[in-house]
């Protein structure tokens, strides 16, 4: 069997849908999917749709089947679908009668791994059983835990003897390994349904399959823990907060100096109000690349100025998030330097050498932890726990990479009330 490539339409909306559909067949797709999710929102009358649009492609119905295997074969087959997915998960009686299903109305049978524990074992299994294709599923929440390996193919790929698909985190920088651990079946979503030409991406992605190539693509390669700096510096607090599932900023903390990005991680200080000794000892103990997040109690005098800022400069220090007062500011903003504030006062305190470095904060209801990673620009601060930070900065940049789609469609002539769709999923 060649390689295939398959495009995941995991999409919500069928116009959307449709309109990639066209793209990504002309870049030269192999195999068209109706996800999961398009199923879900619009029907099998997706399916309908596809198959009317494109009658030379092979659809795939991805069902993710879990029980009443024969109907949900059978009315996804009547509506157009090739190729219908099971859960391997499901009981072998309900692939069994999947296969049944399909044998009578001409559909294949693609068995999904996701949520297996065993898959070696039980991609064996369900060879056995009759089923079509196997599909090694990585699922979103681990790629956004930066969870891609391709092990798993070259072991399933070494025991059975039917095609194995892959799907989850494909681009045309790791399609090529994938061909070369054992994939006969390639799925790609995001890195085509989310590039700002599907078309050229397509390509792309078709050439390292055929060539065995690596290609450098715009998709995103999901991130671990040393990238997780490099790509906070391009997405936005904006980005951050959808990601953090509309997560609330430091409230009452504003920017100081304008249109200067600021990321790294904190080192905490709780200070009294005014007292600048802790603040001033924490630039000496950060890192470069620290943020300093100070704790003043939101109120005056001033606990960080000018010549705070210098120090934090020469040590390489990313910014300073203070919950009190800051001052010099004409100066901060000449030199540049990445400071959020609650409140600006021409008074200073006194170093008195109260409070603690590197102790658990709250900031305006918000837990901030030593280690944990902040992100400032001219729409405020967020903070991501460092336990999680590998994990929101992959969705974040998910966020962005879905949000350059749709700004394609609107300066193509669309709005943002048609692109979103509003009619449609208002609660009614």
């Amino acid at each position: 069997m060649r390689t295939i490539l398959q495009v995941a339409l995991d999409f919500v909306d069928l116009k959307r849908a449709l309109k990639l559909a066209e793209e990504a067949v002309a870049g030269g797709c192999d195999w068209l999917e109706a996800g999961t999710p398009l199923i879900k929102s619009d029907g099998l009358n997706v399916i309908r749709e596809l198959r009317k649009k494109f009658p030379q492609i092979k659809i795939v119905a991805d069902m993710k089947i879990a029980d009443v295997g024969r109907l949900e074969v059978e009315i996804a087959a009547k509506a157009g679908a090739n190729i219908v997915t099971v859960l391997g998960s499901s009981d072998d009686e309900t692939i069994k009668e999947a296969i049944s299903a399909g044998k009578n109305y001409g559909a294949e049978i693609m068995v999904d791994l996701l949520g297996v524990q065993d898959v070696v074992k039980r991609a064996k299994e369900v060879e056995k059983l009759g089923v079509n294709y196997i599909d090694v599923h990585i699922p979103i929440d681990e790629q956004m835990k930066g969870k891609i390996s391709l092990d798993i193919i070259k072991k399933i790929s070494s025991v059975v003897k039917i095609p194995v698909a892959i799907a989850g985190g494909i681009n045309s920088e790791n399609a090529a390994d994938a061909v070369k651990a054992g994939a006969s079946i390639i799925i790609v979503g995001g890195a085509i349904t989310k590039s700002q030409n599907a078309k050229e991406e397509t390509q792309k992605i078709k050439k390292a399959i055929s060539q065995k190539i690596k290609i450098k693509s715009e998709f995103f390669q999901r991130v671990t823990e040393s990238d997780i700096r490099k790509i906070l510096n391009v997405v936005s607090c904006a980005n951050v907060s959808d990601a953090l599932h509309r997560g609330f900023p430091l409230k009452n903390v504003f920017p100081v100096v304008p249109s200067v990005k600021m990321v790294g991680p904190a080192v905490t200080v709780r200070t009294y109000p005014g007292d600048w000794a802790k603040p001033v000892q924490a630039i000496d103990l950060a890192n470069e690349g620290d943020v300093i997040v100070i704790d003043a109690g939101g109120v005056t005098p001033a606990v960080w100025g000018e010549l705070a800022t210098n120090s934090a400069i020469n040590k390489k220090i990313s910014g300073v998030v203070i919950s009190g007062g800051i001052r010099d500011t004409q100066d901060i903003k000449k030199l540049k330097f990445p400071a959020f504030a609650t409140m600006v006062t021409p008074q200073a305190g006194e170093p008195k050498g109260f409070g603690e470095i590197n102790i658990p904060i709250m900031i305006s209801g918000v837990k901030i932890n030593s280690g944990d990673w902040i992100v400032g620009d001219d729409d405020g601060v967020m903070v991501i726990p460092k336990e999680s930070a590998v994990e929101f900065t992959n969705r974040a940049m998910d966020v962005l990479e879905k949000e350059n789609r749709l700004r394609r469609e609107i300066q193509e002539g669309s709005s943002l009330a048609k692109v979103a769709e509003l009619l449609k999923w208002e609660k009614k």
